[in-house]
């Protein structure tokens, strides 16, 4: 009876042997699995740009909020006052343009009426000449007095000079115009100045009122009404759930037939019984030590080869039955099957890959 029992067990043992063995061969070596794998979300920290006391909080603890709800609000009573100073400066400042609008108009009329007294010194001054010329001829034949022919001298000289008189007001008045044109132009820049300062204590009176940038869940939240906050002070972490991912960490030697676009079996620890099907999207430019603080050295004399490990981003499907129970930070196990190609693209921090190789049947790279 001993010998048929043993024969049974022996054909069981080699069945299942070489059951193991084709099952290992044609699937388990190309699965990649690891457990250092964690839930992860694109966390927004919520801060304010101004600095003041905290006069409402709108918001509480894991309390779901909607992109653009008000989550803070700082007391404005000294930005409401500098928007006020800012808009009297720009009142002051658009008097003073109208002011120089009218002196300008002015200063063109007395332009005009500088041009028009040149006119006249020219024509005075050509009726004096003509009367000079004219008694010059008389005095000599004697049928005028030289008393008559001194003034008419004189009155040519006048008359020259009032023309160079005239002229040079002209000049002064041209001159004066490019002054104001000048001075308002100045003025004009002042007041551009003064339209940004107000729109710059605009923008401050508005971030008194602190708004979420994207929907999401609340949580971590520091701010408290009193409390005296400055631009960068945390107040609050909003996750966008339930947009989420995952990040494996992966053995560098097991990133050799890993592409993006290969599913993954993704095994939540809180949900074990629920396995997500993910899939790789991307590849981290460094392993983990390179982002470190401190990243190693090992250019020195005690030198021990570590296995390094690079982040691996798994995408998580927007429609699964855990979408909505996941949370950052959650342990999860994370299996890649490399029998499958990926996308064209080939990860971006695996050296010497460009793009995407077929996998032959055996599952290896096709040269």
């Amino acid at each position: 009876m001993r010998k048929p029992v043993l024969i049974v067990l022996a054909v069981i043992l080699l069945a299942a042997g070489a059951g193991g063995g084709w099952h290992w061969w044609n699937v388990s070596r190309f699965l990649q699995s690891t457990d250092d794998a964690y839930v992860q979300s694109d966390v927004s920290l919520i801060s304010p740009k101004i600095e003041g006391y905290i006069k409402e909080v709108r918001v509480r603890d894991n309390e779901a909020v909607a992109a653009g709800q008000v989550l803070f609000v700082v007391d404005d009573r000294d930005f409401a006052a500098k928007l006020a100073q800012a808009e009297a400066a720009i009142a002051t400042q658009e008097a003073s343009v109208a002011t120089y609008a009218t002196r300008l108009k002015l200063q063109q009329a007395m332009i005009d009426q500088a041009a028009a007294n040149l006119r006249s010194a020219e024509v005075d001054l050509n009726r004096a000449q003509l009367d000079y010329k004219r008694y010059t001829s008389l005095v000599t034949s004697d049928y005028a007095s030289r008393q008559r022919y001194e003034s008419a001298e004189a009155d040519s000289r006048k008359a020259d000079a009032a023309l160079g008189k005239a002229r040079a007001a002209l000049v002064a008045e041209q001159s004066q115009l490019a002054v104001l044109e000048s001075q308002r132009r100045e003025e004009e820049a002042k007041l551009a100045q003064a339209r940004a300062t107000r729109q710059l204590a605009k923008n401050d009176l508005d971030n008194t009122v602190i708004r979420a940038p994207v929907a999401g869940i609340a949580g971590n939240r520091a701010g408290q009404i009193g409390q005296y906050v400055k631009p960068g002070t945390q107040l609050l972490s909003l996750v966008p759930l339930p947009r989420v991912f995952v990040t494996a960490n992966f053995k560098e030697t097991q990133l050799t037939h890993m592409r993006p676009g290969q599913p993954a079996e993704i095994s939540v620890d809180a949900y074990p019984d629920q396995p997500l099907q993910g899939q790789v999207e991307s590849f981290a430019p460094g392993s983990g030590a390179q982002f470190s603080l401190l990243p190693p050295d090992n250019a020195t004399g005690n030198f021990t080869k570590v296995v390094q490990r690079v982040p691996v981003r798994i995408a998580v499907p927007a429609n699964g039955p855990l979408v909505r129970l996941l949370r950052p930070g959650l342990s999860v196990t994370v299996t890649v099957d490399t029998r499958r190609e990926g996308t064209a693209e080939a990860a971006d921090g695996i050296v010497g890959a460009a793009h995407a190789e077929p996998a032959s049947p055996g599952g290896r790279a096709s040269p």
